[in-house]
């Protein structure tokens, strides 16, 4: 099968010539519409897939595949555009219609299991292209080979069809105004952008260095003058309770804690290599560590009237934080929210405008952050505007259909993000990050990470060379200093191991945290359709030793 690839999208025309031959294929490009125009789609419009006589080499093409998307497959029926227009969500059966390159889409029951919610339905009746380069994310092959699964049809060529599908303005786009970003990152997405360091790197010191440390955007990265921020604070009611400025907020008592930011879907591709997820990728950097300054949350909300302190507040079940960054299709900001309790359990929750003692870069959220120790990190908030005192958590997407976990047996055609709660606390994990071997002594070196939430210290790190029949503790950096229920930073270990006889080996460690939990043996047994929360035991397979 043949793969399309860009640089800048991953589009089924960009990677198509005059003619190409692959195993099983054979089809033709013919000449271009009388309007001629640089079109990221004139191949796509203009090539047909015939299957090849043999049945046992055109099989292979039965099933929906990711090198299928947007091209035309003959044994489909095809649609006019106006046939496709008429199904936009609106008329009789509120049935759903989209079209990609030549393909037509019933995306009428994905709709409500849709990954970014009902944005989906802003394409409704109409082609996916101007919406989708907003969102670079769905030019993976994962999300193409769920398009396939809905497809019922070939588009017909229509001229107004394919202008609506080239309409936009390349150089206004909502990313053009990105921080320049460190080129020992690892980007795993460009728009929005998202990236971790090399595993090794973040092993060197305590703190994660601002510029290594991983980037997790869901939106582009606003632009945000110092002197126009506003931090408000809304009850239950939607009353304003305060507002102030970033030199207000400075005012306040600074308080600096050391604490570890993880994404929830770090190590997904140990998850997908079970069973396909859908999710951005992720190896294990989506985490690093720093020392954060700013002003308590609990100090912000003292300075709220006392009348609404006795009332609004102790109505309030959810603290539900909005960033400034906004969705460039409809303009809905992130948000996420905790419950009220962790603010009684944690006073250390920040609203940080320093990171290990630089002002707090773009990509980490300037000019302001919520940094919620123990807590994973989608709901430490970005870009702070708006903290809002809540009787049920945020009604936003990343609250209430994202970030949720699962049973293995739990799949797209069966899940009810109802019957989750949302993830807050995340559970002990630990990685291998480095590992050297000393051939004269026959010996392997390693060193990792291991972290758990909810304020959990580790309390050992267990290490093997034989793929974990046996087993010899790791040194940990900080072993006497960590505080019961307020170690909220991770313990970097380091351990020494002979090395097996035979050539060929699997590295292995897990953590134990202050309460005694520790990881689980294998990823299957954790398997969930978003490829969250993966903690198994970390591996690493060596062929020589």
């Amino acid at each position: 099968m043949f793969r399309f690839t860009s640089s800048r999208l991953l589009r089924p025309a960009l990677a198509l010539t005059a003619t190409v031959t692959t195993a099983g294929l054979v089809h033709r490009t013919a000449s271009k519409p009388q309007s001629q125009r640089n079109s990221f789609n004139d191949a796509l419009w203009n090539t047909t897939i015939h299957p090849l006589p043999a049945a046992s080499e055109a099989s292979q093409f039965s099933e929906p595949s990711a090198d299928r998307a947007g091209l035309e497959i003959p044994e489909f029926p095809s649609f006019k555009a106006s046939e496709v227009r008429s199904h936009d969500g609106k008329k009789g059966d509120r049935s759903v219609w989209v079209g990609y390159g030549r393909g037509v889409y019933d995306v009428t029951e994905f709709a409500a299991s849709h990954p970014g919610g009902d944005q989906i339905l802003r394409a409704a009746g109409g082609p996916l292209e101007p919406h989708w380069r907003l969102y670079a994310q769905h030019n993976a092959e994962w999300v193409l080979e769920i398009l396939e699964e809905l497809r019922i049809g070939n588009l017909m060529p229509d001229e107004e069809w394919i202008q609506e599908a080239e309409d936009i303005n390349e150089e206004a786009g909502p990313y053009a105004e990105e921080p320049i970003r460190s080129p020992k990152l690892i980007v795993q997405g460009e728009a929005p952008f998202n990236a971790e360091p090399e595993l090794k790197l973040l092993v060197h010191d305590q703190l994660t260095p601002n510029d290594l440390f991983y980037v997790r955007n869901h939106m582009p990265v606003p632009v945000i003058h110092p002197e126009e921020y506003r931090l408000e604070v809304v009850d239950t009611n939607g009353k304003m309770l305060v507002s102030l400025s970033l030199e207000d907020l400075k005012k306040l008592p600074k308080h600096v804690v050391a604490a570890t930011i993880q994404c929830a879907g770090n190590r997904r591709n140990e998850l997908d290599a079970v069973k396909k997820v859908k999710g951005g990728r992720w190896e294990g950097g989506a985490i690093s560590n720093a020392e954060w300054g700013g002003a308590r949350l609990a100090d912000v909300l003292a300075l709220s009237p006392s009348s609404a302190k006795t009332i609004e507040i102790s109505e309030a079940h959810h603290l539900c934080f909005e960033g400034l960054d906004t969705d460039p299709g409809t303009g809905a900001v992130y948000a996420a929210s905790i419950p009220v309790d962790v603010l009684h359990r944690v006073p250390d929750v920040l609203l940080a405008y320093e990171m290990n003692g630089e002002t707090l870069p773009r990509d980490h959220g300037y000019p302001v952050r919520a940094v919620v120790p123990g807590i994973v990190g989608a709901r430490c908030v970005k870009w702070l505007g708006r903290v809002v005192l809540s009787k049920e958590e945020s009604t936003s997407h990343w609250q209430r259909q994202d970030y949720r976990s699962f049973s293995p047996g739990v799949d797209w055609d069966t899940v009810d993000f109802t019957k989750a709660p949302s993830i807050q606390e995340m559970p002990v994990v630990s990685s291998i990050c480095d590992h050297s071997l000393d051939g004269e002594k026959k010996t392997i070196s390693m060193s990792g990470y291991a972290w758990s939430g909810d304020g959990k210290g580790i309390i050992r790190v267990d290490v093997s060379a034989d793929g974990g029949k046996t087993w010899q503790e790791a040194a940990l950096r900080k072993k006497g200093s960590q505080k019961r229920n307020e170690t909220y930073d991770w313990t970097l270990w380091d351990a020494t191991i002979k090395a097996p006889a035979n050539g060929k080996t699997e590295l292995v460690c897990k953590a134990v945290d202050s309460a005694y939990n520790t990881q689980p043996e294998r990823a299957e047994s954790i398997w969930n359709l978003r490829g969250l929360l993966n903690n198994a035991w970390h591996r690493v397979d060596v062929d020589k030793v």
